[in-house]
């Protein structure tokens, strides 16, 4: 089912809004951390936003997941403090964490022959699962 343009609305508004709170957060407590929103997906009723952070440097991201996941209700009221004139009613925030860069990085390395070929042998490959 496709996207109403209401819902890529919304998705825009929370993903502008939650970078600022997370990278001002980020900046408070934890140096040398990039987190950024890669995409907001809100459900048709308007009631769910999944959202996907990529973390820079990757080896932290599951930590500062644990940490955002924690603090998720701060930062739901934050966000509609920022939002209220905007949005009726916040919805729920799902946190996950986008793996899609260390794919790229896994890849770009096997073209550039750091790793095994994986035209010669593609089983290498790490088989990205649906979610």
């Amino acid at each position: 089912m496709e996207e109403t343009n209401r819902q890529r609305k919304i998705a825009g508004v929370l993903q502008k809004d939650l970078v600022e709170v997370l990278q001002r957060a980020a900046q408070d407590g934890m140096k040398g951390v990039i987190i950024s929103v890669s995409k907001v997906s809100v459900t048709a009723d308007l009631g769910v936003a999944k959202v996907f952070l990529s973390v820079f440097p990757s080896e932290k991201r599951d930590e500062i997941l644990e940490g955002v996941k924690s603090n998720t209700p701060l930062i739901r009221h934050e966000l509609s403090q920022r939002t209220k004139n905007q949005l009726r009613r916040m919805p729920e925030l799902l946190f996950f964490g986008d793996d899609s860069l260390d794919y790229i990085e896994d890849i770009d390395k096997s073209l550039k022959g750091e790793d095994e070929n994986p035209i010669k042998n593609p089983e290498i490959l790490p088989r990205r699962q649906k979610r």
